[in-house]
């Protein structure tokens, strides 16, 4: 998370400590994002004319059950199919769950990929790592997250952070393992901005765009007034060794806590009431229609999660019994705010002509079992569910990929983790054989070698 003020004491050789540095208003220089864009453009890593993609990542902490919303089997026995009634959608290609109504009206504009596996553990935490970076953390390696990956290589188009984590990481899942949505490898100056707040409560407001208390707008005032008297010095520090002690999350905090435009994106009182009631007041609804807002002023990656942990509360983890959630509780709560908000924003960003540039991805860490269990519910299985993708190039109404006939295995063009993240990148226009610098200076690929996008969906 990026913040403004920090208790390290790290001081360089003239006594400078990074807070005198950042109460001087010194920062704006150090980051070093453009320099890694035009790099990367140099040497053929990014497709400059891809430059204007964004890609807003939703996780479905918990893992939708495949069964029971995008991959229906009503032929199948009773303990298989469900309780739920396919429906036909605007794409006379797709059925899906009559759980969704609204969703059924934007078939056309998405694209459904019901072949997803992976071989890691069937825990939550190995999956979310998967699915969000492309590899199972090993040996101590923590990959970053894609979106981390586009911070790194394609940087920041404005005073907005690059990635944004919405509404905060993920929490406990059972597994006490990283859940990949950080920058592993790449260092914290990557880590996405988070947002920390429910934009859906009367009282939002983003911790990070407040000046601390100490600190107040005056002062503020006269700090980048100082910016132009030690850019000379700012030059010199930043060609000495001691600038690698500076913390370059401090510049970034420093840039968004004074942007009249990042106030402005994260304004969510800026929205018409009956664009925020067509998303739905609930947190996920409000982070869907925040992340619009965020794409439109210039945010290249925006990463939602529906959920924050899989304990007491009702998520898409449908054990079928206490502390977690039933069958019938994904019914009345879980799939109409899911399916009010994703139908939102795909409409919304359709009408205002920023779909074809943004690819919204619906991403889980992996299915539930084709056999209901005894308590009514369906438990953890990585062998095969459904992802969905739209915008950013992606042609809408098709499906990629079939389940066997239980919906429990690939039976038609399998997709594992890495070339789903691998899908993300081409959409951004980054070369999948780029190298990032990785554990003890070991050039690092952004996707496993032999890793393709799922090149049937563009």
């Amino acid at each position: 998370m990026l913040t403004l003020t920090s208790n390290a004491r790290v001081r360089t050789c003239d006594g400078l400590s990074r807070r005198d540095f950042l109460q001087a208003g010194t920062l704006g220089a150090i980051g070093l994002s453009l320099p890694h864009l035009l790099a990367a453009q140099a040497r053929g890593a990014v497709d400059p004319k891809a430059d204007s993609r964004s890609v807003i990542m939703i996780f479905n902490l918990g893992a939708p059950s495949q069964l029971d919303t995008w991959d229906m089997k009503p032929e199948a026995p009773a303990e298989i199919r469900g309780p739920f009634q396919p429906i036909s959608t605007a794409s006379g290609d797709i059925q899906i769950s009559e759980i969704f109504p609204r969703m059924a009206r934007h078939a056309d504009k998405f694209s459904l990929v019901r072949s997803c596996y992976h071989t890691a553990a069937a825990v939550h935490d190995t999956g979310h790592q998967m699915m969000q970076t492309g590899r199972l953390f090993t040996g101590g390696i923590n990959t970053p997250h894609a979106g981390c990956v586009a911070n790194y290589l394609l940087g920041r188009r404005t005073d907005l952070p690059a990635h944004v984590l919405l509404p905060e990481p993920m929490g406990r899942t059972g597994g006490n393992l990283p859940h990949g949505q950080d920058a592993g490898f790449l260092g914290k100056a990557y880590d996405p901005f988070v947002l920390m707040a429910d934009p859906s409560q009367d009282n939002f407001k983003v911790p990070d765009l407040l000046p601390p208390a100490e600190i107040g707008e005056a002062r503020l005032a006269r700090r980048r007034r100082l910016r132009a008297i030690v850019d000379e010095t700012v030059r010199d520090f930043e060609a000495s060794d001691n600038a690698a002690l500076l913390d370059s999350n401090f510049e970034a905090a420093f840039r968004l806590m004074t942007s009249p435009q990042a106030r402005e994106a994260f304004d969510l009182s800026k929205e018409p009431p009956p664009v925020r009631e067509r998303y739905g007041q609930t947190r996920f609804g409000q982070c869907c229609l925040l992340a619009r807002r965020l794409v439109e002023a210039g945010v290249r990656f925006v990463t939602v999660n529906t959920f924050l942990t899989v304990f007491d509360e009702i998520t898409w983890d449908i054990h079928g019994s206490k502390p977690f959630t039933s069958i019938e509780g994904m019914r009345d709560i879980v799939a109409p705010m899911y399916d009010q908000a994703y139908s939102a924003l795909l409409e919304d960003l359709h009408d205002r002509g920023l779909l074809a540039d943004t690819l919204v991805c619906s991403l889980a860490e992996f299915g539930r079992t084709p056999k209901v269990n005894p308590a009514g519910g369906r438990d953890h299985w990585p062998q095969c569910w459904t992802s969905m993708f739209a915008g950013g190039g992606v042609q809408g109404g098709r499906v990629v990929g079939r389940s066997d006939p239980i919906g429990g295995v690939p039976a038609e063009r399998p997709v594992d983790s890495g070339e789903v993240v691998a899908t993300v990148f081409r959409s951004l226009g980054l070369d999948l054989e780029t190298k990032l610098p990785g554990p003890q200076s070991r050039p690092f690929p952004i996707v496993d070698f032999g890793k393709h996008a799922i090149e049937e969906l563009f």
